[in-house]
């Protein structure tokens, strides 16, 4: 995706949240138990503030969030987060130096992608939170989200900090998934400290085969299913709950 259609996709997905928590801050949000929508507002509010000063200032900041941002109205906060956000962007490149968790990718771009897919599933998050329809996540948003998701959490995370990964992985025999979001398909391979991802499909049988539309998938792989959820899985279900594993350890 282009980084022009990344931002259009972060403002019309930023519209569709601040409308939503508007209407019922106090509803508790399934898909992130424990917090109540006003709890999702600030959280969003706080990453694009933290987001904002890793890029003003070379470096993520370790102590987050400042107290004061406990004394905000969350609305308010999530609106003064995008503000700045945007604001950043808008005077920087994509191709500028920017401090990330992220070590193959130090730059704007990697942001202006990260804050699009978190603002597509925090607003998923939302009008599940408030009975509203769920919003549909465009075709090629939600093949970048599967993408990133793969690679650049999971993948990553079990390569850099595989000590979070030795309780699901240690004892893996050694298994493969293919991953189907349309047109597009992954295969993923798992073992004793491994997680890889290829793109494609072509490889022998895999133990698992996750499919569905890009916004299915999308949405099963976060875990923000719909009622009918819209994925097959086929496979043996020890594999399954190894990968869903390895997802939740990477997106903690």
């Amino acid at each position: 995706m282009e980084f022009t259609r990344f931002l259009d996709c972060l403002a019309a997905d930023y519209d569709r949240l601040r409308t939503v928590v508007g209407t019922d801050a106090d509803a508790p949000v399934p898909t992130c138990p424990g917090w109540t929508v006003a709890d999702l507002s600030r959280h969003v509010g706080e990453v694009y503030l933290h987001k904002t000063v890793a890029m003003r200032e070379g470096v993520e900041p370790e102590a987050w969030p400042p107290k004061e941002f406990a004394e905000e109205e969350p609305t308010a906060l999530l609106d003064r987060g995008y503000t700045a956000l945007r604001a950043e962007f808008a005077t920087r490149a994509p191709g500028t130096p920017a401090a990330t968790w992220y070590g193959p990718d130090q730059s704007v771009g990697f942001w202006i992608r990260r804050m699009a897919q978190e603002t597509v599933v925090h607003r998923v998050d939302a009008e599940l939170a408030t009975g509203r329809p769920v919003t549909p996540v465009p075709d090629d948003l939600a093949v970048d989200g599967v993408d990133e998701l793969l690679k650049i959490f999971a993948a990553y995370a079990v390569a850099e900090w595989g000590d979070y990964f030795t309780d699901i992985l240690a004892a893996s025999p050694g298994r493969t998934f293919l991953v189907r979001a349309g047109d597009a398909a992954w295969r993923v391979r798992t073992g004793p400290g491994e997680f890889t991802v290829t793109d494609g499909a072509e490889g022998g049988p895999p133990d698992v085969t996750l499919s569905g539309s890009p916004e299915a998938v999308l949405r099963r792989l976060w875990n923000r299913d719909g009622a009918d959820g819209g994925v097959t899985v086929e496979g043996d279900p020890d594999a399954v709950e190894e990968l869903r594993r390895c997802i939740v350890v990477a997106t903690q």
